[in-house]
């Protein structure tokens, strides 16, 4: 106990000299800046490339300079425009140094990671500096975490980059989190569940669509592809892990993904990556040497009745076929945007169904491959990286059902409810160990959380209380749990 207090006590030490840091991008992590992103979205103001993340703001902020359009559209659309214009000349003013500096600190986790997740460990903080060019951008960030099972201390420089653009493309490499899909508590393939790895990639820094009349139809589109060094400890050490993804806007509204994650060497593997990339075919006669899933997601936005709407979905498949023996896990949800008080700020409501007990058919309901999301006889680590699972953060063989209401004040103090009821693992899991990480035996849980941000001057407070009737086994029954992060700002 006092090692954890010393360390909390550490990395609180570290507000002291602290301040805002910016971006080429917006990052995972904040949901009031991606509502405004998806409100102005649905209102067909910016593109529909949303399930992408990061967004690169080169490709929000061109299109928020029609002054016309945004005369004709609402007070909550208008609103949004209006503080993503502030955000975006915060986050990307060219030749300045910032520093940022946060803290986070819970006596149990939160088993559930949305998009705008708190710490994955009991205490954990981080100081990060910064520097934005017009061309480059570099982020240097160094801090630890205690984890919350066996108390030892972690170095964390999650969050550090280098990244150039060079003409069209932006060229990264460190330690970034992504999140691919639409839903807003859960990612099949790629969230930001599990710490970044070190990793090198690239993405288009707009998402302006072709001028080519035999391609214009696809219309906005982003394109990324990185590779990472998973360098945790593991089976299969230095194991190689990529993504690929491409995301396109044909409609207005509509907006459709199609990603591949992939694995290929580490111990006991061969190691010919640009062979066995390519390598599609996986059946018994001929298995192929990689552990791979694909992903394909489809979001629809518009203003219905004077609200935004969404209605999404994303399938997961862990085979090389995408209709049969495709063995999929599934997301389901939608979201509306109901105007309250001077309609300046929505509440959002959101309700969102996952299940990583994958159909053995793309949508053969009670045909199930159990044990196969995340996990793999030649992989025997899976698609995790440092104890936490890649994509939807209950692991294999579970479901979750989550409702929630997030809305902002005139004071732009944050509020969120949310309930969960996540049914983590089953008895027909039998996929030798780790066929679930989060939990040593199935469990039922409910779970509720309020939380609350408050910007107060340079400091933003954001504090979270959780009940939940049940944990993770091999704990057993009631428990509750309080966090508080604090994120130091000033210029």
């Amino acid at each position: 106990m006092a090692k954890r207090l010393a360390s909390a006590c550490a990395f609180a030490a570290l507000l002291a000299a602290a301040s805002a840091h910016a971006s080429p991008w917006a990052e995972v992590g904040d949901a009031e800046l991606r509502s405004d992103i998806e409100i102005l979205a649905a209102a067909h103001v910016i593109d529909g490339i949303t399930t992408h993340w990061p967004i690169p703001w080169q490709s929000i902020v061109n299109r928020l300079r029609d002054s016309d359009l945004l005369a004709r559209q609402p007070a909550y659309v208008r609103a949004a425009a209006d503080r993503l214009r502030w955000y975006a000349r915060r986050q990307g003013a060219h030749d300045d140094v910032s520093i940022s500096a946060t803290v986070d600190a819970t006596n149990d986790p939160n088993i559930v990671r949305g998009f705008d997740a708190m710490g994955r460990e009991t205490v954990e903080g981080q100081l990060s500096a910064e520097f934005i060019g017009s061309s480059t951008a570099v982020r240097l960030s160094l801090g630890g975490q205690v984890d919350h099972k066996d108390g030892h201390v972690e170095f964390v420089p999650d969050g550090s980059y280098i990244a150039q653009k060079i003409g069209g493309a932006m060229i990264y490499g460190g330690y970034l989190t992504h999140w691919w899909g639409p839903g807003w508590i859960s990612a099949l393939a790629l969230s930001n569940n599990a710490r970044p790895m070190p990793q090198i990639g690239i993405e288009r820094a707009d998402t302006d669509a072709f001028e080519s009349p035999w391609l214009s139809w696809i219309g906005p589109w982003q394109f990324e592809f990185f590779a990472g060094l998973m360098d945790d400890r593991r089976l299969a050490v230095n194991t190689i892990y990529s993504g690929m993804r491409f995301t396109f806007n044909p409609l207005p509204g509509l907006e459709i993904g199609l990603a591949r994650t992939d694995m290929v060497c580490g111990t006991g593997h061969p190691c010919v990556p640009l062979k066995y990339y390519f390598e599609f075919s996986n059946d018994p006669s001929h298995a192929n040497h990689t552990n791979d899933e694909g992903d394909i997601d489809i979001k629809y936005s518009s203003i219905l009745g004077g609200y935004p709407v969404q209605v999404y979905m994303q399938l997961m498949n862990e085979d090389s076929s995408p209709i049969t023996h495709s063995v999929t896990s599934h997301l389901f949800g939608a979201a509306v945007w109901v105007p309250v008080g001077d309609r300046s700020n929505p509440v959002r409501l959101t309700a969102e169904y996952t299940d990583s007990v994958p159909t053995l058919d793309i949508f053969s309901f009670g045909n199930v491959a159990h044990g196969a999301a995340y996990n793999n006889s030649g992989y025997r680590d899976g698609m995790r990286y440092r104890a936490h699972t890649l994509g939807f953060s209950l692991d294999s063989d579970s479901t979750l059902l989550t409702l929630q209401a997030a809305w902002r004040d005139s004071r732009d103090w944050s509020y969120e409810l949310t309930f969960h009821h996540a049914a983590v693992s089953n008895p027909n899991n039998l996929f030798p160990p780790p066929a679930n990480i989060v939990t040593t035996a199935p469990v039922h849980i409910n779970l509720a959380e309020a939380r609350v941000k408050i910007p107060w001057r340079s400091l933003e407070i954001d504090l979270a209380a959780r009940v939940q009737d049940d944990q993770p086994r091999p704990d057993h029954g009631f428990t509750g749990a309080a966090e508080l992060a604090l994120t130091y700002n000033f210029r």
